[in-house]
């Protein structure tokens, strides 16, 4: 189990980061990320989390870290973790910090302090975007056929799966993806090796690659019981983290198939009818994610953004006992 109970026992919830001011350049604050693995009493450090960006640029701007700017205040954040750099602008309305706000975000009716979350040049090179050359290539999983997949590492190395080459539409529920974890998990742990994240017959983190299925929008009910029209989006995904059934998708895969999406031939783009434009909606279990590419050079974008929403609920301690400290009878 977690720390106390701390975090909800969920991989959605079970994160931390640990936020000081930067030393770099043009950086304002840099930020651990660890993901706690969910009954297995190990951390993950190796990976980034969109998610806690957007709480560490209004925890940053509501702590005094970055000074305001008006009604609205840029925080330019380092994951430690990955080395990415990141943008989060908060809305700051006549100058004042605001712990609460109406913005809202797919999957919770709670609404939260605005901030545009933008990840800086998470492709990098066409090298790194498609560590295996290919922007999709079949996957032999097992003894079974092998499915069409692309592996692209922007925001994080992920594997996207066709989901109609595996057998399914991408728009499966939760209960439906529970079920597909252990081969879900194959998928991950064969395309790991081919990604460059380790040696064959190693084992991967929970952490990455991601993995996921991509399919052509569908009608479908939302986790919160909203309707959602085939029209209202343009791919259907369905993610893992943590080797449980993401309820919504992390910001760093939705950047992935954001990018996918911009590369002729991939599963993304071969789903949506050819190479997507500068937007891209996202149907996740929980709603409709848009994702926005911008300063797009040879098929690299070197700008993505993503309308996210966080506020304050608490100033707290956590008191946690040393190893090896003496304890009370």
């Amino acid at each position: 189990m977690e720390l106390d109970g701390v975090g909800g026992a969920t991989p959605t919830t079970s994160k931390a980061a640990v936020v000081s001011a930067s030393s770099q350049p043009g950086v304002d604050v840099d930020y651990l990320f660890a993901q706690v693995g969910i009954g297995t009493g190990s951390v993950e450090w190796t990976s980034n989390c969109g998610n806690c960006a957007t709480g560490v640029a209004l925890y940053a701007v509501s702590k005094g870290m970055v000074p305001v700017t008006g009604d609205r205040t840029r925080v330019v954040m380092r994951n430690t973790n990955t080395g990415a750099v990141l943008e989060g602008t908060v809305d700051t309305p006549g100058g004042v910090v605001h712990h609460f706000g109406r913005q809202t975000v797919p999957g919770t009716r709670a609404g939260g302090v605005a901030v545009g979350l933008t990840f800086r040049n998470p492709a990098g090179t066409t090298a790194l975007l498609l560590p295996t050359g290919q922007a999709a290539q079949d996957l032999r999983v097992g003894a079974a056929e092998p499915v069409r997949v692309s592996m692209v590492t922007a925001g994080a190395p992920v594997v996207l799966v066709d989901a109609a080459s595996a057998g399914r539409t991408g728009a499966e529920s939760l209960e439906r993806m529970s079920a597909d974890v252990p081969w879900l998990r194959t998928v991950r742990h064969t395309a790991a090796p081919l990604m460059g994240l380790l040696q064959p017959g190693g084992e991967p983190g929970d952490a990455v690659p991601k993995v996921g299925l991509v399919g052509p929008p569908v009608p479908y009910t939302t986790t919160l019981g909203e309707s959602i029209g085939a029209e209202d989006y343009d791919v259907s995904v369905r993610m893992l983290t943590m080797n449980a059934p993401h309820s919504a998708i992390g910001l760093t895969s939705a950047v992935a198939v954001a990018a996918a999406g911009l590369l002729q031939g991939s599963v993304v783009s071969r789903t949506t009818g050819g190479p997507t434009d500068e937007w891209l909606r996202l149907g996740t279990p929980a709603g409709v994610v848009a994702v926005r590419c911008t300063d797009v050079r040879d098929g690299l974008p070197h700008r993505v953004t993503v309308q996210r929403a966080a506020r304050l609920l608490a100033d707290a301690r956590i008191y946690v006992p040393e190893a090896g400290s003496p304890q009370a009878a």
